[in-house]
């Protein structure tokens, strides 16, 4: 029989202490992120298992995310991923990660923790294009749950926020500002968060009996990658808006930069706001105006449904949806009275 691996073991590859090892994979705080992570990953490689009580009710989970939405260093979803994993250890669970390539996607072919089967139920993390979705849906036959994605049925367990609705919000608020003139940044079809966020714009320009202009909804990524890039995405129209509601801060930093390059000020020229409440930049002392995203609570519910899931296979929630909150900084200048409701 192997010898069990303890948590000395582990500290020793990593020269830190067992109280270190204990702490980072028991989700206490203490323990940087890039640190938990690397004693995460190494308690995985070596074979690590709770022994004792802690196996009762412990499961592996694992974590599946497209490649195109880590990119090269931090995002959303990492940070979201790093929510999931300290929850998942915080209830006696051991989350692995494994990211989809696209040509893993563009094939068809199934994620390896499924086929090795190395997990006990799987978090489908952010959304896959239909086809691979709808095939990893009828191909995983253990317990399953999206998060930040509805799913592609309607028996699908989801964790998502609501999306329409802060997109609502956000252009409810660039009115209460004073602006009529409101663009949309996102690439429609891209995600289904980037289309209900449109959607909420919509309901909100439609609301103050403002028309849609075609020419002030900007791509931001490509269709089929997912790549957000400055010089292909993001043409600007010939006649600007005075505010743009921009699907996500990644993007909202993207057009920043874009419009500086221009020579517009923002917001003293051109107003900005997010969505996510993930800043990737900041421009002098303005702050961008967002909508946050619960990560928290989202990682939460996600493992409280999915760990019940695996506890009972009949158990199901459907889509729960999660509301945010509005973050005013200062990205968005008023320019006159608040233009109401017609």
């Amino acid at each position: 029989m192997a010898k069990a691996v303890k948590l000395s073991d582990i500290g020793k590859r990593l020269n830190v202490s067992a109280v270190t090892v204990s702490k980072a994979l028991s989700g206490q705080k203490g323990v940087s992120d890039e640190m938990r992570s690397r004693i995460i990953q190494t308690a995985e490689e070596m074979g690590y298992r709770k022994s004792g009580s802690e196996e009762k009710n412990s499961y592996t989970i694992g974590v599946i995310v497209a490649e195109r939405y880590l990119g090269d260093g931090q995002s959303f979803y990492w940070q979201l991923y790093q929510e999931i994993s300290q929850r998942a250890i915080a209830v006696n669970c051991f989350p692995i990660l494994e990211v989809i390539e696209a040509g893993m996607e563009r094939e068809g072919r199934s994620p390896k923790i499924i086929t090795e089967r190395k997990v006990d139920g799987v978090i489908i993390m952010g959304a896959f294009k239909a086809g691979y979705a709808n095939y990893l849906v009828s191909s995983i036959k253990i317990p399953l749950l999206n998060l930040d994605t509805p799913g592609t049925l309607d028996t699908s367990d989801s964790v998502v926020s609501n999306n329409l609705m802060g997109g609502y919000r956000m252009t409810n608020y660039l009115f209460e500002m004073g602006h009529s003139r409101i663009g949309y940044v996102g690439t429609r079809l891209a995600t289904a968060s980037i289309d209900d966020r449109f959607l909420g714009y919509v309901k909100s320009l439609m609301g103050h009996g403002i028309p849609l202009r075609e020419d002030w909804v900007i791509d931001d990524r490509d269709r089929e990658t997912g790549v957000v890039d400055l010089e292909v995405n993001f043409q600007l129209p010939e006649e600007m808006p005075t505010a743009f509601f921009c699907n996500c801060d990644t993007s909202a930093c993207v057009l920043i930069r874009k419009l500086n390059k221009m020579g517009y000020s923002v917001p003293k020229d051109i107003s900005v706001a997010g969505f996510d409440n993930f800043v990737t930049e900041r421009f002098g002392d303005v702050g961008l105006t967002t909508y946050e995203i619960n990560t928290r609570e989202m990682a939460r519910r996600a493992i409280h449904i999915l760990t019940h899931k695996m506890n009972n296979s009949n158990y199901s929630t459907g889509m729960f949806m999660l509301p945010g909150t509005f973050i005013e900084r200062d990205s968005v200048r008023r320019i006159g009275p608040e233009i109401p409701f017609i």
